[in-house]
């Protein structure tokens, strides 16, 4: 068809007729949007209304395969729920958070917690969907590693395509890349491993809210890194020496 030929039909048409002109001579499959045509999500909740979210299938599973390093004296941010659940042989669980309304162990900034929180003391420090939140994330970062004991782990993770979290600000965003880059600038030395889960239809579910019962394992087992839903992170200290 002639350039002029096309260009006519293109302004008798419209852009939307063009498009979808375009798709059958492509053969591309139609979307089928159903009732996912909507501006505002299924649950605003995290769909917690309608069972469980969708990036806790990814967290739980990453603290269930690496329950056998939640052990000793274990530090966890906020509250002890996962350490209790996925710890084994615990000789001690205490709890770090900037706000008091878990009662932690250490109130306190963990960007600040050089005089709060001791060094060398801890097996284990949990940080689960707390990375984004770490306003000074490299002072934090630097603090999580200073309180482990030399040989002890960092377990973490961040939030990938979820809504913002509405009680407490959204400051970091990161692919598994980025992350890798911050994580390994500030634990210079140490073991750092650093994953994404989710795909396209994990990131769609969990950006409208719908939970994880909505969803096959075989759509939740699929890992596509431009799509993640949740990065994890693993880090174990040197066993001598390692940042102070």
């Amino acid at each position: 068809m002639k350039p002029m030929v096309r260009e006519r039909i293109a302004r008798l048409l419209g852009p939307r007729w063009m498009m979808r002109l375009r798709r059958v001579a492509r053969a591309q499959e139609r979307p089928r949007w159903g009732n996912l045509r909507r501006l505002a999500p299924f649950s605003a909740n995290y769909g917690f209304d309608r069972g469980t979210p969708v990036d806790r299938y990814y967290l739980n599973g990453f603290l269930d395969r690496h329950r056998e390093l939640i052990t000793g004296r274990v530090l966890e941010v906020q509250t002890d729920g996962h350490a209790r659940r996925y710890g084994r042989d615990l000789e001690g669980v205490d709890t770090v958070d900037i706000r008091d309304d878990f009662r932690p162990t250490y109130l306190c900034d963990l960007a600040s917690s050089g005089l709060v929180v001791p060094s060398d003391r801890y097996d284990c420090f949990l940080l689960p969907n707390t990375l984004q939140h770490l306003r000074d994330v490299e002072g934090s970062l630097h603090h999580a590693l200073r309180v482990i004991k030399p040989g002890g782990v960092i377990l973490a993770s961040a939030a990938g395509f979820v809504p913002l979290t509405g009680d407490a600000p959204d400051y970091w965003r990161l692919s598994a890349r980025g992350w890798t880059e911050v994580l390994e600038r500030v634990w210079k030395g140490c073991e750092v491993r650093v994953e994404s889960h989710g795909n396209c239809l994990t990131a769609v579910a969990a950006l409208l809210g719908l939970a994880l019962e909505e969803l096959r394992p075989d759509e939740l087992d699929v890992h596509d890194p431009r799509y993640p839903v949740l990065t994890t992170v693993l880090c174990r200290k040197p066993s001598a020496g390692g940042l102070r």
